[in-house]
Formats: structure tokens, sequence, C-alpha cells
């Protein structure tokens, strides 16, 4: 259970910081290479580029994660909590059915694939696959986060009902004394 509990936490964390510190130490040593000894990694830029396009599908599940994605948040201004919760499930519901429907299509483009590299020579299957899996965590992400604020809204809701019956029942101790 501590591992499933630590994946869920710090999944993407460490893919992301491997894949970056990967991506700044090739291109450092492309620069090195280029510039201190005059020729150039025919690999470098290749390699680069893959492991960016993985850091940034593999990011778009953390961004969920975090709750930290770029949004358009005047309408739900004009809402309390209640409608602003509201207003955020029915935006995780259309970026999960984009999700789902990104990874679908992905899984038959990636069983589509079969060229290689062109400097690297590996399967390009491997490229191909990374909107694949960022999709599908982001599914995962989102799916958690909804049921989060589907407790959320029924905490809330259990919370104005018992508000509610206290004003009720404080009316009426009301209406007893004035009778």
């Amino acid at each position: 259970m501590k591992v499933l509990r630590w994946l869920d936490e710090h999944f993407e964390e460490y893919i992301l910081v491997f894949l970056s510190a990967f991506t700044v130490i090739i291109i450092f040593m492309q620069v090195v290479m280029r510039y201190i000894f005059g020729n150039s990694l025919a690999w470098s830029e290749e390699i680069a580029r893959y492991a960016f396009i993985w850091l940034i599908y593999i990011g778009v599940s953390y961004g969920v994660k975090r709750n930290k994605h770029l949004g358009v948040d005047a309408l739900s201004m004009l809402f309390q909590r209640k409608g602003k919760l509201i207003i955020a499930m029915i935006a995780n519901i259309s970026f999960l059915i984009f999700a789902v429907v990104m990874t679908y299509f992905g899984i038959d483009i990636v069983a589509r694939v079969s060229r290689t590299s062109a400097a690297l020579q590996i399967p390009l299957f491997w490229v191909y696959l990374a909107p694949v899996v960022g999709m599908l965590l982001t599914s995962i992400r989102l799916l958690q986060k909804m049921v989060y604020d589907m407790k959320d809204y029924r905490s809330m809701k259990k919370n104005e009902n018992v508000n509610n019956q206290d004003r009720n029942e404080s009316l009426a101790g009301q209406e007893e004394k004035t009778v």
C-alpha cells in the first residue's frame, strides 16, 4: 500500500526530473562537442527532442494532479463555492473525454507505426507512445480529481442540509416562545 501511495504522490515528479536532467545533459554535451571540440554528435538533437516530447505529455498529467493548468476563470468567478465546483466538474469531464479520445486514437496510431528514427535507429513506436501514456495518466489523474470533487460536493450538500435543519429547528424554537 505504501508503494502505491508513493507512486500516486511522486510518479510523474521523478519521471519529469529525470527527463529534464537528461535533456539538459544531452544538450550541454552537444554544445561542448560543437564549440570546444569542433565536432557534433549526430544523435543528440534527436534524443533530446524525444525526451522533450515525453516530458511534455507526462507534464500534462502532473499539471492535472497539482491543478496547475491554465484556465479561464471568468465564468466561475460569478459563482460561490458550489457553482465553482460544478463548473470544475464539467471542465474535468470535458478534459477526460478529450484524454480518453486521444488515448484511444493514439493506440491505433502506435499500432501502425513501423518506422525507425534517422540517427538512433530506434523504433518510432516509443516516440508515438508518449501521447498515449501521457493521456492515460492524465485520465487517471482526472478520475482521481473527480472523485475528490464529488466527495467535496457531497460534504457541501450534507453541511447545507445540516445548516437548513438547524435553521428550521431554531425557527421552530422561536415560534414556540412567541406563542
